[in-house]
């Protein structure tokens, strides 16, 4: 378990009538990273955001970005997104035929290389690349919409892909995303997780900051 998980609130959930002041919160509190989810309608459900929003989140975050790419070709937009402001960029396993020519892109631009995997996608799909990326975004809901609830056999699951990245030699870091709260942190980080997305469980709560406060005292 490290001894401070990254917390990486999503900006999904956030108010964007008042985005800035949103991510001025951000800055504020103790969050590592911002996790910004790109969803393009196809291959989720949803449509999210686009690059003038990341670039506008960019101008004023004094953290890290990381952007979550749930769409198809996300190669056609690696650059692009560096440009807005990304420093992790994740791409979903699904989504990608030539997985490993993307991650090296990803590379290239300069950006820290992220795998996103679906519930039903089992770790074992990351065996052959998992040396080769610095992140693992494990989906503990269905990608598409906020607020669902906790999937849980995702322990199993990250429990799993740290036995994976440990018999590697992998310095992969563990992400969750969806359904993040209080009540899961930390068995999440017990099971092996590093990095927590919270979106609705901080963006709807009275006092925002103090629940990161707390996600980041989770271990």
């Amino acid at each position: 378990m490290p001894a401070k998980p990254i917390i990486a609130p999503s900006i999904l959930a956030a108010d964007f009538a008042n985005l800035q002041k949103e991510v001025v919160m951000l800055n504020e509190s103790a969050a590592d990273w911002i996790h910004v989810d790109i969803m393009d309608g196809v291959f989720v459900p949803n449509i999210s955001m686009g690059l003038p929003v990341v670039e506008a989140i960019h101008r004023h975050a004094k953290k890290p970005l990381d952007v979550h790419l749930m769409i198809v070709q996300p190669e056609r937009y690696i650059d692009a997104f560096r440009k807005a402001g990304a420093e992790t960029i994740s791409v979903h396993l699904e989504a990608c035929p030539h997985l490993h020519r993307t991650l090296q892109q990803i590379k290239d631009a300069g950006c820290r290389r992220g795998v996103a995997i679906n519930p039903h996608t089992p770790v074992s799909a990351l065996a052959s690349i998992i040396t080769d990326v610095d992140l693992v975004c494990v989906m503990s809901v269905n990608p598409g919409f906020g607020g669902q609830k906790f999937i849980e056999q995702t322990y199993s699951k990250v429990a799993a892909l740290k036995e994976l990245i440990l018999t590697s030699g992998s310095q992969t870091l563990i992400e969750i995303d969806g359904g993040v709260n209080q009540d899961n942190a930390a068995r999440l980080l017990e099971a092996g997780a590093d990095v927590l997305v919270a979106g609705s469980f901080v963006f709807s709560a009275a006092d925002p900051q103090g629940v990161i406060a707390r996600l980041k005292a989770s271990a």
